[in-house]
Order: C-alpha cells, then sequence, then structure tokens
C-alpha cells in the first residue's frame, strides 16, 4: 500500500488542526507503517520512575491516526472506536517510539497494530490495536 499523504502533509494536517499540541515527531513513513516518537520527561512519569500509561496510549492513538490518514487523505474526523493496549514491560525514561502498521483498511474501519518501545531499544514496552471509524465519503 502506498500512501497518499507524505510526512510533510501529514505534518501540515496535524500543525493546522491542533495549533497548540505539541506533536510527537514523526520519524519515517513507508509503505503500510508509520514510525513516531514523543520526547518524554519527568511529567509523563508515574510513582516507580516508570512512563504513565496515558503517554503510551496518546502515542499509540496518534500514531494510528496518522498512518490511516497517511492512506485516506485529511479526514480529520475519522475517529477511534477502540483502543486495547497490553503493557509489557517497564519503560525507560527517555523518547518513547510508536511503530504503527496498517492490518486493515476498509470504507467504514480501520485497524491499526502498534508497537511501543523506548528509544535505542528493541524491546517492546507495549503494544496495542487500535480500531478507527472512517466517516462516510461526500458524494457529488
Amino acid at each position: 500500500m502506498t500512501p497518499l499523504l507524505s510526512i510533510e502533509e501529514l505534518e501540515g494536517i496535524v500543525n493546522e488542526a491542533f495549533p497548540d499540541f505539541e506533536a510527537p515527531q514523526i520519524e519515517s513513513l513507508e509503505g503500510d507503517t508509520l514510525v513516531m516518537s514523543t520526547s518524554v520527561s519527568a511529567r509523563n512519569s508515574r510513582p516507580g520512575g516508570t512512563l504513565s500509561g496515558p503517554t503510551m496510549m496518546a502515542l499509540a492513538d496518534n500514531s494510528a491516526w496518522l498512518i490511516i490518514l497517511a492512506h485516506i487523505g485529511p479526514v480529520l474526523l475519522a475517529v477511534t472506536t477502540s483502543l486495547h493496549i497490553d503493557f509489557l514491560r517497564k519503560p525507560e525514561l527517555t523518547d518513547l517510539m510508536a511503530r504503527a502498521r496498517l492490518i486493515k483498511l476498509g470504507h467504514q474501519l480501520a485497524v491499526v497494530d502498534v508497537e511501543l518501545f523506548s528509544r535505542g531499544s528493541s524491546d517492546l514496552v507495549a503494544k496495542a490495536q487500535v480500531t478507527y471509524s472512517i466517516p462516510p465519503r461526500a458524494t457529488s
């Protein structure tokens, strides 16, 4: 599957739609896979010196939305209908990485598999499956 939109176009969509949002960085977009990272600081931590679950879920959801938009275009009203995440091991307090792979793109639903890991490590810290509802296309 070849994406319709480039990294620059996706970043433009995010910047225009969410001007006050400190967006994660898109690192690569190849076929049905997008890799993103988000900077992590003490504000993303929780007791025990680990990364908070909401930080990991947000990156999983953001990366799923963007790989879908890369393939359907700027359909901003595509929305999350399901996000299941398994937390596998304690992440480091360093950049969090997401590898999102589009596994199903239908007319009404899209399903994305997301692997989360700490920068510099290949060990998964969490794995998510995200389903999005795609609004009906306008007919002319």
